[in-house]
């Protein structure tokens, strides 16, 4: 085993006046595997460092990580940040006729190995300070599949095009409204023919700065899909959208990839398995290092990832398995209701919401669905007691706790000090440590400015803020977003485990069928004209519910014979077509 060791941002050597290196046992015998750099920050020695793990343990900040890396990975390290820094070993190939998937954790260096792909930056192999040059690289890559890959790209030979990650930051960096974009990448198709494949008629002359963030997306995939390119790269295209247009995308992606090489990252595994034909794997540690393991088709990828166990590799990069259950497990069937709502209208002049009449009951967790823009967060908004219905009343002596869609931290301080500021009492308790803290990774940003934090790292916090507060419901706006695929398993047991040890209830609205099909125990089912008028049913069974929402969508989704996850059926397969027939479009268990 070859030993790394990383120093985080999180090292704060005026806090402690770099006391790890007083804990090295090198330093004791006269070796100094730990040394003092810039800005009084510790540098580790790799060669010197034997692995003990004492500085680890010792380190307050867990601002240090020992990884065990695999002897056989010395000769695969692709590229390397500087000293101590992010390493990324292997990278994946693109295939034409095919999607290739990449799925990881956040923070583990996907959206670095598209930028090695697409020329942006070049490869060192671990020599950051004086790394090779492109004819270097190839020379070093020769005889490779990807060494015939880089060498079409850096010729000139292969033109690539980009969907970015972060579609919310396009207004910053593109003015003008959209058609003026779509205008200058108009190579494969026209604006008109774009704008109608993707919705976008109602805001083609609409500012950027205007558009909500599924009409940023929607208007990055078209423009990615408008160039005439060899190679395309689609970094979460799902962020953003509702299932129907998730769909109508990796449907537009499948059609793509009949001609041109595309490849594709997601977290929505519904829909990577639905889009992708082949998916690489990547394990290692966020912010530490990341690996490329070897292609595999995408529903053993997945069920892989699942599992948290390689066994062609033979390496465990997760310590238990995540499950799906057929019938999600209700510790007691409890049908004391909790609230009544009558039939509720809220009235915009532009847009009309009316809500059916409805019952959640004690320790009921309600799943909901329906497009964008149909009244979700205006429904759950009623329910919270900050949007007042036109009619109908809600019974406010319900006590709420509730997380909004958008996450506009208004706070100058740590982690820390606003789980202090919230509820310093529960924050304290066992039971927040072991239920909520330590499944949503919250120990390492307890020192991080709320300011500062990542989407995720933002996402994370909140859902454990709406949880610690004291209430009879819980109302969660989208709480997936921005969390990685291995991160929204842990939300969405985290969520229904509270609410079955508290014996509290929660309605919990988002777009990935997996996270809702964990966490929910019926499903509320929104219907209409998004942007106009919606109308809300249920809660329903969550057979009945899905069956409503599927049939709109026009998918069908059968269980994995292995993990008993959801997977959508290819359109017009013979499990397509008979489900349909029976009225079955999710997963009957016949």
């Amino acid at each position: 085993m070859r030993i790394a060791v990383l120093l985080r941002d999180h090292c704060q050597p005026k806090k402690c006046n770099a006391e790890c290196r007083s804990y090295c046992p090198k330093v004791r015998t006269g070796v100094e595997a730990v040394v003092i750099g810039e800005g009084g920050k510790p540098v580790i020695s790799e060669e010197l460092c034997a692995g003990c793990g004492i500085c680890v343990h010792k380190c307050p900040f867990e601002a240090i990580k020992i990884i065990g890396l695999p002897e056989e990975l010395k000769s695969d390290l692709m590229h390397q940040y500087g000293l101590n820094g992010f390493r990324i070993y292997r990278l994946p190939v693109p295939k034409r006729g095919l999607v290739t998937g990449i799925l990881g954790p956040n923070g583990i260096g996907k959206t670095t190995s598209i930028r090695l792909l697409s020329g942006e930056e070049t490869p060192n192999f671990g020599s950051y300070e004086s790394p090779p040059s492109r004819e270097e690289v190839l020379s070093r890559l020769s005889g490779t599949e990807l060494g015939d890959y880089l060498a079409k790209v850096y010729a000139g030979n292969v033109r690539t095009a980009l969907k970015p990650q972060y579609v919310d930051k396009l207004p910053r960096v593109v003015k003008g409204v959209v058609r003026e974009l779509l205008s200058k990448v108009a190579e494969r198709m026209t604006v008109d023919q774009a704008a109608e494949l993707l919705e976008l008629e109602e805001i083609i002359d609409r500012p950027l700065d205007k558009l909500s963030g599924g009409e940023l997306q929607r208007v990055a995939i078209a423009a990615s899909l408008m160039k005439d390119a060899d190679t395309y790269f689609f970094d979460e295209p799902s962020s953003y959208l509702d299932i129907y247009q998730r769909i109508r995308v990796a449907r537009l992606i499948q059609q793509l990839a009949q001609e041109k090489q595309v490849v594709v990252i997601e977290h929505d595994l519904a829909i990577l398995d639905f889009l992708a034909d082949n998916a690489y794997l990547v394990y290692g540690s966020e912010g530490a290092y990341g690996v490329f393991a070897q292609p595999r088709q995408v529903r053993i990828a997945i069920n892989t990832y699942l599992d948290g166990y390689m066994r062609e590799e033979n390496i465990r990069f997760r310590d238990t398995q995540i499950r799906f259950e057929s019938h999600p497990p209700r510790d007691s069937q409890v049908t004391a209701h909790l609230l009544d709502y009558p039939r509720l209208e809220c009235d915009f002049k532009e847009f009309k919401l009316s809500a059916e009449p409805g019952t959640i009951k004690v320790g009921e967790s309600v799943g909901v669905v329906g497009p964008n823009a149909i009244g979700k967060t205006t429904f759950v908004k009623m329910l919270a007691g900050i949007q007042e219905p036109t009619a109908g009343k809600v019974d406010k002596s319900v006590k709420v706790s509730y997380k909004p869609q958008y996450i506009a931290p208004d706070f100058d301080g740590s982690v820390m000090e606003l789980f202090m500021v919230t509820n310093h009492e529960f924050f304290r308790s066992g039971f927040f440590e072991s239920e909520i803290a330590h499944p949503l990774m919250l120990k390492r940003l307890y020192e991080k400015n709320v300011n500062t934090l990542s989407g995720g790292e933002l996402q994370r916090v909140a859902i454990a803020i709406c949880l610690s507060r004291e209430a009879d419901m819980y109302l969660l706006d989208e709480p997936s977003a921005y969390l990685d695929s291995n991160q929204r398993m842990e939300a969405a047991k985290t969520v229904r485990r509270v609410m079955e040890k508290r014996g509290r209830s929660a309605l919990i609205v988002d777009h990935d069928i997996y996270f809702l099909d964990m966490v929910s125990d019926s499903i509320m089912v929104f219907s209409g004209q998004p942007g106009k008028e919606g109308r809300a049913n249920g809660p329903f069974d969550m057979r009945i519910g899905m069956n409503k929402f599927l049939r709109e969508v026009d998918v069908t989704f059968r269980r994995d014979n292995d993990t008993n996850r959801p997977r959508i059926n290819k359109p017009g397969s013979r499990l397509d077509r008979e489900q349909k027939e029976r009225g079955e479009y999710y997963y009957s268990d016949a």
